[in-house]
Order: structure tokens, then C-alpha cells, then sequence
């Protein structure tokens, strides 16, 4: 049979926010494909039981502490991750937080907490990981998670959608930039998805509501990111870089 190229055996991937929702299912997703994991979050004990179910299925992970607020904390792990696994070759900047309150409601703390952890994390971790990539001189696959808010608007999330949009035009940015070092910058812009933090929300009235407005009446699950991952992640995206790709069943189109 012929190599599909999603085959990631012996790459080694890291993915932040891996404790929960759309990160747990991006290492799951790419350790099955055959990537060795690094896990990151703050919650170690959720890494810990995450990285023995993906070792129970015959994939390989490991758990490695993160507040991705912490530029030092970033370093050292990047340090850590590349001595004891080897070289990243791949990354998933999924972690993200959101507050959701008016514009004339929003603190300086929630300004802060916000883009702290959804820009001032990323570019960081982005910009650690691809000095590594550069000085290799064997290219790279970087994989922000960015939002549908990225690319429209919806009430009393301001501050969140202001960070993704920062996100999409860092993508854009780093992908111009180290082109000539093969590295490959892309964005996926989810819509809603349903995870562990949102699902109560989707079993009441108003989120029932919602999902009775999107154009497709449905709520996708986490696995429905899998594709697209592991397409970003492979060979087969060689030529796709500094693109925002909608991942949202339709929804932006509300």
C-alpha cells in the first residue's frame, strides 16, 4: 500500500493546553498517527493520566509542566522536551482562555489574563521552539489554534476574539519570515466544538438554541479537528503556509 504521508513516526510534537478539550484530542490524534507527544499544561495530573492512555494503546507521551504566561517556563521546557525526546518538529499552540463579559464590563486583570495566555504564550513558545527549528536547518511544522473569531464577531467576547486575531496575523507574519527556513506557519480557526468546558452549556435551553440557529444543526465533537491536524502536521502540507483555515461546520457564515 502506498504511504498516505500522515505516517508521523519518530516525529516528535509538542502540544500546550494537552490537559483538556481540543489539546487532549491534538495529542491523541497525533500520537496515533505515530508522533512522540510532549504534553503541556499547568494540571500535571491530567498530563500524567493522559500520557499512560496513549502509552496503554501502544503510542508514546510525556507530561511536561507549562504555564505558557512564563517566557523562562517556555524556555526551560523547550530546553527539557528536546533533551529527553529530541528535536521538536512539530507544534500545536492550542492553549487558551476566554472571559466572557461586555466591552464596558472587562477588567485590566482580564485584559491581561486573556492575552497573556492566548498572544504573549504563543509567540513565545513559537518563537523558542523556532530558533530550535532554524538552527537545525530541517524545517518545521507549526500549527496555531486560532479561532472562527478570528474572522467574525459575536457579543461579550471582545477581549477573546481580539486574541486570535492576533494569532491569525502571527501566523502570517512568522510564516513570511521563515519561509526560507522550510518552516510551515498555519492557523486553524475552529467554530464552536463541543468539549468538557462548554458541554453543560450546549444541554441547556439557550445553548440548544444556538445550536438550533447554526446552519448545519449540530455540535461537532473534538475528533472532527483530526484532518486538518494531521494534514498541518505532515508532509502533505509542504506547500501551505500563513493560512487561517476555518474549521467551524459553517458557522462563521452566521
Amino acid at each position: 500500500m502506498a504511504d498516505d504521508g500522515y505516517n508521523l513516526a519518530g516525529k516528535v510534537a509538542l502540544v500546550t493546553g494537552a490537559s483538556s478539550g481540543l489539546g487532549r484530542r491534538a495529542a491523541m490524534a497525533l500520537a496515533e498517527a505515530g508522533a512522540r507527544v510532549a504534553l503541556t499544561a499547568r494540571r500535571v495530573d491530567r498530563l500524567e493520566a493522559l500520557a499512560a492512555e496513549i502509552t496503554n494503546y501502544g503510542g508514546q507521551a510525556m507530561p511536561f509542566a507549562l504555564d505558557v504566561r512564563d517566557p523562562v517556563g517556555i524556555e526551560r521546557v523547550v530546553a527539557d522536551i528536546e533533551t529527553v525526546m529530541g528535536p521538536i518538529e512539530i507544534l500545536v499552540n492550542n492553549a487558551g482562555v476566554s472571559v466572557v463579559k461586555r466591552p464596558e464590563d472587562f477588567t485590566v486583570e482580564d485584559y491581561d489574563y486573556i492575552h497573556e495566555t492566548n498572544v504573549k504564550g504563543p509567540f513565545f513558545l513559537a518563537q523558542a521552539v523556532g530558533r530550535e527549528m532554524i538552527k537545525r536547518g530541517q524545517g518545521g511544522k507549526i500549527i496555531n489554534i486560532s479561532s472562527m473569531m478570528a474572522l467574525r464577531v459575536l457579543g461579550k467576547l471582545s477581549l477573546y476574539a481580539m486574541s486570535k486575531a492576533a494569532i491569525g496575523q502571527m501566523t502570517k507574519q512568522m510564516a513570511l519570515e521563515w519561509a526560507r527556513h522550510d518552516i510551515q506557519v498555519n492557523a486553524i480557526c475552529p467554530g464552536y466544538i463541543e468539549t468538557e468546558m462548554n458541554r453543560d452549556h450546549w444541554q441547556t435551553e439557550a445553548g440548544r438554541g444556538q445550536i438550533a440557529g447554526m446552519p448545519r444543526r449540530r455540535m461537532p465533537q473534538p475528533e472532527v479537528m483530526d484532518g486538518l491536524l494531521l494534514l498541518l502536521a505532515s508532509e502533505k502540507s509542504d506547500y501551505m503556509t500563513g493560512n487561517l483555515i476555518p474549521l467551524d461546520d459553517g458557522q462563521v457564515l452566521m
